[in-house]
């Protein structure tokens, strides 16, 4: 039995609840909303007959109210606090339920329309702070019940009960809503608020934004053929007629009535005369146009925009073909400047691509209202529209214009002493400025120093030619270097420098190679030729080895050379230092004997003395 007590109360404690609810489909504007005002004070108190609570402008204690935006003024277990809601801020209703059970708010809706399907909501607030724990077991939950009456207060047309509301550690809203339907003839409905629990430790609620809309089905419009929405149709497809569908998912009508409706602006909405039923066909369209459709449970509710809800906008756009790109300008560089990048403009909703061509030709770049081109010439701009594939627009040509600057090679230049030497740009029907102030094309200087010239074309280009002028210094020749066919000519101090072994053929290397033997004067001279440094030395060629073999290759050690010297001598020495050999004289020649015995392969030591000159020393190989 006890089973079927419990069965029977959780059915009907379901049935009552379930009553609570929001509207499921398209909600139309407020016909009523109660705020309770704005501002920081206490409001002023309810019409006779709203309530039977009595009004305070303090925190209300139990059976009182009052309107205002702060509570927790004297009463410190309540939140500290109203948060905001997210549809209105101020005053709210403050109640301080009594003892007993009963009704606390009751007002008359007026305005609203016959036959029609409405949503009723509030937001509630349990203000008791449960943190505070003044009160035990998070003190008594709220509990509220709504009645809507018709309006001779016979005909109780829906009620729901929120249920137990708990208090909580912050200050939080919660929305509740009922739907109800007008009946026939009905303009005016009575809404009546019960507060189901007793006064006490708790129960102490605050209310705001009470609202009442019409409710009815959510409509979507589809194009037969394509759903998507908007509706894009390039330009050049127009004009273009589109057939829609009006498609109610009857989540609150059981029957509809229709009136459809067009907009410029999707603002300002006119009816289409005759346009009543669940298709419609557009006019041929040549401008983007929107779409709704306003449904109703009775048509005679249709010219109500309270008492009908109407579908969200279907946009036919005309997706027009773009402008030309708007050209920055065009650009021209000198050689001799980082390469810059070609600009356009575009609308918002267009990119840009960029071809070598003003009609086909090879895409060279694609969105983006710049390009950075590899060489000069002339690029074309093309704007595409970026949400739909459509026909570009004309193509904008803009131009990289790349003027040459002159081939500039600085110069290192030697200045002799008491000499004026001339620098010179190296370029004709220039513009010139040296560093001097001087502006012709060449300059006489005196002096050492860096100089420098800025050559400008006729384009505006400008290059700068620096010149490095160094005193000249005198080569001083420290020795020669003779060895077998080879002379090196060795210098005291560096520089830059021309060499020669006759005087007349000079060179830039030092060394000189296949050099027969002789009496040779050496010659160093400075770029400019102001200093010219000589040494006389013999150049003597010494074999590098002999081979006593009688194979007629190397089979003496004799000198190359010593025949242009009145007085010579030469000495051989083992590497002990023992005399093996000493003859004067150009027909010195030595076959690797000693008193006629061949000596061992071994590396002997040469000694040439040449009058006026110091001893000429070096070894060689005897081979076997």
């Amino acid at each position: 039995m006890k089973n079927w007590l419990l069965l029977f109360l959780l059915l009907n404690s379901f049935q009552i609840f379930a009553q609570l609810g929001f509207c499921k489909g398209s909600k139309g504007d407020p016909i009523f909303h109660e705020t309770f005002g704005a501002g920081t004070s206490t409001g002023s108190p309810l019409s006779p007959g709203t309530t039977n609570y009595v009004f305070v402008s303090q925190d209300p204690q139990d059976g009182e109210y009052t309107i205002s935006d702060e509570i927790s003024l004297t009463i410190q277990g309540w939140h500290p606090f109203l948060p905001e809601t997210v549809i209105s801020n101020g005053r709210a209703l403050i109640v301080n339920a009594g003892f007993s059970a009963g009704k606390f708010h009751q007002t008359t809706i007026t305005g609203l329309c016959e036959n029609t399907t409405y949503e009723f909501s509030a937001y509630l607030m349990n203000i008791y702070n449960r943190a505070s724990m003044d009160c035990e077991n998070g003190g008594i939950p709220i509990n509220v019940k709504f009645e809507i009456w018709d309006e001779t207060d016979t005909i109780l047309l829906k009620q729901g009960n929120t249920g137990p509301i708990n208090s909580t550690n912050s200050a939080e809203w919660e929305q509740y809503a009922l739907t109800f339907q007008t009946q026939v003839g009905q303009e005016s409905v009575i809404l009546k608020m019960f507060n189901n629990g007793e006064g006490g430790c708790g129960n102490d609620l605050a209310i705001d934004d009470i609202i009442f809309r019409s409710c009815g089905d959510l409509t979507e419009i589809i194009a037969k053929d394509n759903p998507a929405n908007p509706y894009r149709v390039c330009e050049e497809n127009t004009p273009v007629s589109v057939v829609l569908k009006a498609t109610p998912d009857f989540s609150v009508y059981t029957g509809h009535e229709y009136q459809w409706q067009v907009s410029d602006d999707n603002e300002t909405w006119s009816d289409i005369a005759g346009e009543t039923g669940e298709n419609f066909s557009t006019p041929l369209l040549t401008s983007s146009t929107y779409y709704r459709v306003k449904v109703a449970e009775d048509a005679v509710n249709l010219n109500n925009n309270l008492c009908s809800s109407a579908s969200e906008a279907f946009f036919i756009k005309i997706i027009l073909t773009p402008e030309a790109p708007r050209s920055l300008g065009n650009i021209s560089i000198c050689s001799n400047e980082d390469p810059q990048t070609l600009r356009v403009e575009a609308k918002p909703d267009e990119t840009v691509n960029w071809y070598d061509a003003l009609e086909g030709g090879n895409l060279l770049a694609e969105g983006s209202l710049s390009f950075l081109p590899p060489e000069a010439g002339t690029f074309y701009a093309e704007a595409v529209k970026n949400e739909f594939s459509c026909t570009p627009g004309p193509r904008t040509p803009v131009s990289l214009e790349i003027f040459e600057v002159p081939n500039i090679v600085d110069e290192v230049l030697q200045l002799c002493p008491d000499a004026v030497l001339q620098l010179d740009a190296g370029v004709d029907v220039m513009q010139y400025l040296w560093n001097t102030g001087e502006i012709t094309s060449t300059i006489n200087t005196s002096i050492p120093g860096n100089f420098s010239v800025t050559i400008t074309t006729q384009n505006g280009c400008s290059e700068v030619k620096n010149f490095e002028v160094n005193a000249v210094e005198e080569a001083l020749i420290a020795g020669i270097n003779s060895e077998e066919n080879r002379v090196i000519i060795n210098t005291i101090n560096p520089g830059t420098f021309e060499y020669s072994l006759d005087g007349v053929n000079f060179q830039g290397s030092n060394i000189f190679e296949m050099v027969p033997g002789g009496i040779y004067t050496s010659y160093v001279r400075d770029l400019q030729q102001c200093f010219t440094a000589t040494l006389e030395f013999p150049h003597i060629v010494v074999p590098r080895f002999i081979t006593p073999n009688n194979d007629g290759y190397n089979d003496y050690f004799q000198l190359n050379g010593v025949s242009y010297f009145e007085a010579s001598e030469t000495r051989i020495f083992n590497r002990y230092g023992k005399l093996i050999l000493a003859a004067k004289g150009e027909t010195f020649k030595w076959d690797g004997t000693l008193n006629g015995r061949p000596l061992p392969a071994d590396d002997y030591w040469y000694w040439i003395f040449i009058e006026g000159f110091e001893p000429i020393k070096g070894n060689f190989s005897l081979v076997r």
